[in-house]
Order: structure tokens, then C-alpha cells, then sequence
């Protein structure tokens, strides 16, 4: 008695393969390939906090005013397609509420543009592109993926150059936990600026090169572990104006102990890392463990059918008549 395979073990066993090697390529290649920064963003941050500030009208330091930080990211999606990098525009105004609502940003108190390019893999800074300004480090407007309790160099714009951020402890905001890394910047001059010399004490000359000095007394970022994204900021910065080569601050031109994420930037970008996570996890654990799980379930079945296969019975061949002589 011999045995046949049954179509439909054969179909068992071809899908339930076709799953195991499925679930393979999701958990080794489609998802650390997902991890990637994304091209298309379109995200504004607002930070809000009390200050003081230089009004040039008044020729004077304002004390005890809202200052509001704007941040504009966007994409550039047809440069930054098919090349590996991610490309993003950036927009920051500081406003005042003599500025705010400002329906151009050329009316702020203080704007400045800028480009970023970083490898979409590693968040590393590509030097390409029209890239302003040239920056280094490893963290700027989000951490790398996969974010470890570590130290990460933080590219401070207005220092123009790198602080290092300590990990602190794990932080909840809106309920989503993230990496709490902090910094400071002590003072240092960051450039010069041609002003009338009363201004910094020198009403004997008529205008001198006096010199900026810029110091960040809080530096606090909580990071989604997973994609890098910030949930939460909050700096204290301080910009002032010396007289050349003097010890001491002349003039305060701004000014906060802490500027911070609104409540409903804090809610919209954990919203964000909410739905990267479920994207990373449903191609990274969940599809790959349903897919690894029913194909095993379907490949033994098919195996086990297989090798029972259906017994088919064979008729016996008759004996030959004899033949008398």
C-alpha cells in the first residue's frame, strides 16, 4: 500500500513557509529599515516663558514680558528623496508681545533661517545641499533612533557649537515616558555688534565693536526612547553686550530663566512619537510574531500531512491459468 500527498498539505505548507520567511524580512530588514528620519515632516514648536528684552525703540532693557520662541520645520521632499538624507528648512522667531500675532516673521523681535541636512539613518550632519549652518554633533531638532542612557553632543545654534547633554533619569510627559538629558552653556562671546558706545557705558566714543556674549543657564530635552523625537524642551537663555574687552554685561539683550514647550506642543509631538512607535512596532514585533507564528502553526500541519499522506490501494494481479498438456 502506497501513500498521496494531498493538495491540500502542499498549500499548507507553501504559505506557511512564505509567513516564517515574511516574518524573517520584517523583524531583520523591513524594520531597521523603517527607522529612518522622516523627509515629509511639517511640525511648528512654540515655546513660551517670562523675560526681558532690549527694545530699540525705547533704547532699554524691558523686564517681566511673555517671550514666545516659534520654531517652523518642513521637509524638502524633492531633494531629499532617493538620497538618504533628510533635508529640513527651519524658521525660529523670538517674539514679544509686541510682535505677536505676527503674520511675517520679518516683524519678530528676532528670526533667523536655516538649513539642516543629517543622514536619515544615523542623524549624523551631511555637508551638502546648501547646509547653513555648517553644524556637528549628535542631536539638533531630534536624537538618533533608539535612543541610549548616555551623554549626546547637542547642536546649540546661537553658540555655534556643541554642548553636552547628560542623561538624567526617564520623565513622563502627557503621560509618555521619554530620556531626560540636561546641559548649560556658561558665557562666552559669540561675535561683536557695532553699536553707539553710550550704550555700553562709553559715551565718549561715538560707536564701538562691542561684544555679544551669550550663556544658557537651562538646558532640558526629553527624548522618545525609540524614534529620538523631542517630546519636551526648556532653556534658559541669556544674550548680552560688553564693551570691548570688558569683564561685566552692559546691556541685556535677552533674557529668561525658562523658556518651555506649550502644553499643546507637548501633546502634539507626543502624538508624533505615539504613531512612529506603533508603526515601528506593528512592522517590528507584531507583524513579524503573527506572521512567524501562523506560518509555523501552517508549516507542521503541512508537514504532518505530508508525511501521512492518504493510503491508496492497489488491486492484486490475478493468476496466470494454467495450461493442460
Amino acid at each position: 500500500m502506497r501513500r498521496t500527498t494531498s493538495p491540500l498539505s502542499l498549500v499548507l505548507l507553501g504559505i506557511g513557509t512564505f509567513l516564517l520567511v515574511l516574518a524573517a524580512m520584517l523583524a531583520w530588514y523591513v524594520e531597521p529599515r523603517a527607522q529612518r528620519t522622516p523627509i515629509d515632516t511639517d511640525v511648528t514648536t512654540v515655546f513660551t516663558g517670562q523675560g526681558s528684552y532690549f527694545d530699540a525703540k525705547k533704547v532699554q532693557t524691558v523686564d517681566e514680558t511673555k517671550l514666545t520662541i516659534t520654531r517652523k520645520v518642513r521637509g524638502d521632499v524633492a531633494d531629499s528623496e532617493d538620497s538618504g538624507r533628510a533635508i529640513w528648512d527651519v524658521s525660529t522667531s523670538v517674539d514679544t508681545d509686541d510682535t505677536l500675532p505676527a503674520s511675517d516673521p520679518h516683524d519678530a523681535f528676532q528670526w533667523t533661517v536655516e538649513r539642516w541636512v543629517t543622514d536619515r539613518k544615523t542623524n549624523a550632519p551631511v555637508h551638502c545641499c546648501g547646509e547653513t549652518p555648517r553644524f556637528e554633533g549628535e542631536a539638533y531638532l531630534k536624537f538618533p533612533f533608539d535612543v541610549k542612557q548616555r551623554a549626546y553632543r547637542w547642536w546649540d545654534s546661537t553658540l555655534g557649537g556643541t554642548v553636552e547633554l547628560t542623561f538624567k533619569d526617564k520623565a513622563k510627559v502627557q503621560g509618555h515616558e521619554g530620556y531626560l538629558f540636561t546641559g548649560s552653556v556658561a558665557p562666552v562671546k559669540t561675535g561683536t555688534r557695532q553699536v553707539p558706545g553710550v550704550l555700553v557705558g562709553q559715551p565718549e566714543r561715538g560707536q564701538v565693536h562691542a561684544e555679544e556674549w551669550y550663556a544658557n543657564g537651562r538646558i532640558e530635552l526629553v527624548a522618545d526612547q525609540k524614534t529620538g523625537r523631542i517630546l519636551f524642551a526648556a532653556i534658559g537663555p541669556k544674550k548680552t553686550l560688553r564693551a570691548p574687552g570688558a569683564k561685566s554685561d552692559a546691556v541685556v539683550l535677552l533674557k529668561s530663566d525658562r523658556i518651555a514647550f506649550t502644553e499643546e506642543t507637548q501633546k502634539k509631538q507626543v502624538e508624533l512619537a505615539k504613531a512612529d512607535n506603533d508603526k515601528l512596532q506593528l512592522v517590528g514585533v507584531t507583524a513579524p510574531a503573527g506572521a512567524g507564528g501562523l506560518g509555523l502553526l501552517l508549516a507542521v500541519a503541512g508537514v504532518v500531512m505530508v508525511s501521512r499522506g492518504r493510503p491508496v490501494t492497489t488491486a492484486a494481479t490475478p493468476a496466470p491459468e494454467s495450461v493442460t498438456a
